[in-house]
């Protein structure tokens, strides 16, 4: 394959990439946005694994049947539930992949001199920092979302200090770095640097901002293989890795946004969020309800929203939720969803739950579209959903989530609760929604609740 046709098949791949990105940015055209990357994938692979660059093709098509072979083994087992932490996991596959071709490239540089052995040496230690810091950071995330490292932050004393003083540190060993044309010793001395710090940056971020951090996780990754493809020398992994890492940003922005939180102070490690936790306060008397009062109210309500959380995805209870919305709309009843920017542990979880079960996408709507009309509310379901539907977020200055914007279900005239219990949800603070005069808790396991309510329906 000629120099000429892999370089047409870069603007190919890069242009599907593209409309990949334009088609995931709605529910009806996000199928097409996936073909759209996965075409564009395996034009690139194609042009890159036969192009007349390429080295030791055989071992290159071998690395690829064993990864893909692994990764259509994860894909079959991976639940919907452990989607993000799977994420978080591959982003830290692309941040050690970025680690190792720095390495590679700093030893094999060929005969750079002067300017471009300079331009080389700054490409071969941003990708390496950016790498590290990618690879340790996803995996304290994946920790964090999986349960294994607890999800509170990590305080340490003069924790911003610190962090300080590693990009301090790591600038001066590039100007070194790039000064003595290249070190061994300074290139090790920043990886290891970059792992503790990126460890620290993820760890010192509490739970309630896991899903910026994931979304944080995922620009970096895109940087880590811009900065692999300019070591490289590969366009069509520039362009990629740009793509991806302004796309993560323009999404952590985003939802940073939505949860009142500053872009910079997430990114920074949790920098200037210090909150007092009051979770000894008494909110009073919780109230119980049965299935067969809560079926008995939604039969006779005109409107009702459901807001589904990560508690809905763990019982993989939105097959009977879809079933519910289906017998309460034959009977007349105006059903729609109310989901929070940052609902569930990753961006769009609820939106890609509701999809797999079928619920019509006209009736999906986000915060900002529902939370006017919930004053007009006969029942809002509030299904395994917590730190979203906090009014603490309003009410209480010292709260972790205080300003976060949440959706405002107590303004509706019933509120029905499920939960397994009355702990906490993931940010750990209380939620007063629960001792409210108009609300009612339905404890148990979300499906099965879902599934008694349906009986009393039909």
């Amino acid at each position: 394959m000629s120099a000429g046709i892999v370089q047409a098949a870069y603007i190919v791949a890069a242009v599907l990439f593209i409309m990949s990105l334009a088609g995931l940015s709605k529910q009806e055209t996000a199928r097409a946005g996936n073909y759209y990357g996965i075409a564009g994938m395996g034009i690139a692979l194609i042009a890159t694994i036969f192009g007349p660059e390429a080295q030791g093709t055989g071992w290159i098509i071998l690395a690829m049947v064993i990864g893909g072979a692994i990764g259509i083994r994860l894909a079959q087992k991976v639940e919907m539930t452990e989607m993000p932490e799977l994420v978080a996991i591959l982003h830290s596959f692309v941040g050690l992949a970025a680690v190792l071709v720095g390495f590679n490239t700093y030893i094999d540089h060929g005969e750079l001199t002067g300017a471009l052995l300079n331009i080389h040496l700054v490409e071969v230690f941003l990708g390496v920092f950016i790498g590290a810091v990618t690879f340790t950071g996803s995996i304290v995330a994946f920790g964090k979302l999986r349960g294994i490292i607890d999800s509170k932050s990590l305080m340490l004393p003069h924790r911003h200090k610190l962090n300080l003083a590693a990009l301090i540190v790591s600038l001066l060993l590039m100007i070194y770095f790039v000064n003595v044309e290249g070190s061994t010793f300074a290139l090790i001395v920043v990886t290891l640097i970059a792992f503790a710090f990126g460890y620290h940056l993820v760890a010192s971020i509490g739970g309630a901002d896991m899903p910026v951090v994931v979304s944080m996780l995922n620009s970096y990754s895109g940087w880590a293989a811009a900065a692999a493809g300019f070591m490289l020398a590969n366009d069509l992994l520039i362009v990629t890795g740009a793509l991806v890492g302004s796309s993560g940003a323009i999404l952590s922005y985003i939802m940073c946004k939505a949860m009142n939180r500053s872009f910079i102070s997430v990114i920074a490690g949790g920098f200037g969020t210090e909150v007092v936790e009051s979770s000894d306060q008494d909110y009073g008397e919780h109230r119980e309800a049965s299935a067969e009062e809560v079926a008995e109210m939604l039969c006779d309500a005109k409107s009702v929203v459901i807001t589904p959380g990560y508690g809905l995805a763990v019982a993989q209870a939105q097959y009977p939720v879809h079933e519910i919305t289906e017998q309460l709309r034959k009977k007349g009843v105006n059903v729609r969803f109310g989901i929070h920017p940052v609902a569930g542990r990753l961006p769009g979880h609820m939106n890609v739950l509701l999809a797999e079960a079928k619920v019509p996408y006209d009736i999906v709507l986000e915060m900002d579209e529902i939370n006017d009309d919930l004053c007009e509310t006969d029942v809002v379901l509030v299904i395994g959903a917590n730190d979203t539907v906090n009014p603490a977020a309003m009410e209480d200055p010292n709260s972790p989530i205080a300003g976060m914007p949440v959706l405002e279900v107590w303004n509706s005239k019933h509120v029905i609760v499920f939960k397994r219990s009355m702990n906490p949800g993931y940010a750990g603070v209380q939620n007063p929604l629960f001792f409210k005069e108009n609300t009612q808790m339905l404890f148990g396991d979300a499906k099965d609740s879902c599934n008694k309510i349906l009986e009393h329906i039909n």
